[in-house]
């Protein structure tokens, strides 16, 4: 018989403790993966300055070069083979920050079977706005990696050029203004991948406001 009473006793307990810890909400699962997204990125931001540096670089060793006569053409093959090495590292970071990207596209593909677990409509609708944001943010990094990586390609072709010793002026021109048209089309997909970025991260505190989550950004 005490066995038994034990039993009960041990089986409403569990049932107390199982009604007291239903795990998190919805709203509490979704700041979670959007938080991990965060922590994900941080390789993303890890190339940004490096990557500014090398540009930084490079500018002076392409200034050097062409201040430059034929007459000292072992430098500027020596110059144009520095700058060459930091574009080929410049070219490794960015496919080090797009697999990043990639990284936190897939952590952030969660969200979606989050959504649905929301009761408020009115919630639901922010959050799947909150998506609409964030998936148009990666959308603009592909379009800016594939502008980038022309870019780069173009400059490794400048490198080479500036490393033939019969080298005439209308091909390096020709170069020059494909690095030129090439870099507006970074400056313009860097300037749209930043905005949606801000409006990402408004919208997402708004979220985490209307979803009754306390949190505290530094």
């Amino acid at each position: 018989m005490k066995n038994k009473i034990f039993i009960v006793v041990l089986f409403s307990l569990f049932m107390f403790l199982f009604g007291c810890n239903k795990g998190p909400t919805p709203q509490e699962e979704i700041y979670t993966v959007l938080e991990e997204v965060v922590v994900i990125e941080d390789a993303f931001k890890e190339q940004q300055n490096p990557l500014v540096e090398l540009e930084k670089s490079e500018k002076e060793l392409y200034d050097e070069i062409i201040s430059l006569s034929m007459k000292e053409y072992d430098r500027i093959v020596t110059l144009s083979e520095q700058a060459l090495g930091i574009v080929e590292e410049r070219d490794s970071r960015i496919d080090h920050e797009y697999e990043s990207l990639q990284n936190s596209k897939n952590e952030f593909q969660k969200v979606h079977e989050l959504i649905e677990k929301l009761e408020e409509d009115t919630l639901k609708q922010e959050a799947l706005s909150l998506v609409e944001l964030m998936n148009n943010r990666y959308d603009s990094y592909e379009e800016l990696y594939k502008s980038y990586k022309v870019a780069v390609s173009y400059d490794k072709e400048l490198y080479k050029l500036f490393q033939q010793e019969d080298l005439s002026i209308e091909p390096l021109q020709e170069q020059i203004n494909l690095i030129n048209e090439s870099y507006d089309q970074v400056i313009a997909a860097n300037e749209k991948f930043n905005d949606y970025t801000e409006n990402y991260n408004l919208a997402k505190i708004t979220f985490y406001k209307n979803a009754g989550l306390d949190v505290t950004y530094k």
